[in-house]
C-alpha cells in the first residue's frame, strides 16, 4: 500500500489503532525489541507529531542495539541476519554510523562501519561495509560518498538488507582491491575486538 493511499488523518482518530501503539510500546519495552522499536517508529512518524515521543523511541532504539553490540562483541559472536531482531540490531548501528558521517564524525563512522564489518554474516554486506570504512579512510566526505560510490538508485524494497546501502558505482572488489592497504589496516584495528575477548 502506497503512503498517500493510507488516510492518515483518520488513523491518528482510530482508537483501536491508537491502542495497538500503546500495545507495542510496552511490548517494546518489555521484550527489549528493536524490530517493535521500529514498528512503532515508523507508525509514530506517520501520525504523530510528538516529536519527544519519537525521539525517546529512536533513543530505546540506539541504547538497545549498543547494549546488545557491546553484549555480542564480549562474546565475540556476530549478527545472524537471519534472525529479525539482530538484523535490526545492525539497522540501527548502520543508521546511526550513516547519521555520524553525515554530521562528518569520521572517526565514530569509520570505527561503526568497521565493527558491522565484522559483526555482519553476510559476505556482500560484511565488503559493503569496507567499502564505507574505507571511503571514510580516504577522507570522502558524507555527500560524496553517496554521489560517487553509492548507487542509491538500485533499491529493491523485497531486500530483506534493503535499509543498508551496499549497491555501488564502482567495482566493490577492484575498489577493495585497490585499496588493499587500508583495508589491511581496517582490519588490523579489529583486532583489538579479538584480543579483549
Amino acid at each position: 500500500m502506497q503512503r498517500d493511499e493510507i488516510d492518515i488523518e483518520a488513523l491518528k482518530k482510530n482508537e483501536e489503532f491508537l491502542a495497538n501503539l500503546v500495545l507495542l510500546e510496552e511490548e517494546m519495552k518489555e521484550d527489549k525489541s528493536i524490530q517493535k522499536g521500529y514498528q512503532l517508529l515508523d507508525a509514530l512518524l506517520l501520525v504523530s507529531e510528538d516529536e519527544e515521543k519519537i525521539n525517546d523511541v529512536f533513543t530505546f532504539i540506539l541504547r538497545e542495539a549498543f547494549d546488545r553490540l557491546a553484549e555480542y562483541l564480549s562474546q565475540q559472536k556476530g549478527f545472524d541476519l537471519s534472525r529479525e531482531e539482530e538484523l535490526f540490531t545492525a539497522r540501527a548501528i548502520y543508521e546511526h554510523a550513516i547519521e555520524r558521517y553525515s554530521e562528518n564524525d569520521m572517526k565514530g563512522a569509520k570505527e561503526l562501519f568497521q565493527v558491522l564489518h565484522y559483526m555482519v554474516d553476510d559476505e556482500a554486506l560484511k565488503d559493503a561495509m569496507m567499502v564505507h570504512a574505507v571511503s571514510v579512510m580516504q577522507g570522502k566526505d558524507f555527500d560524496t560518498f553517496i554521489e560517487k560510490v553509492a548507487n542509491t538508485d538500485q533499491y529493491d524494497a523485497d531486500d530483506r538488507l534493503a535499509y543498508f546501502l551496499k549497491n555501488f558505482r564502482i567495482d566493490t572488489t577492484k575498489f577493495l582491491d585497490e585499496n588493499r592497504d587500508l583495508v589491511e589496516k581496517a582490519k588490523e584495528e579489529l583486532k583489538v575486538l579479538e584480543e579483549d575477548a
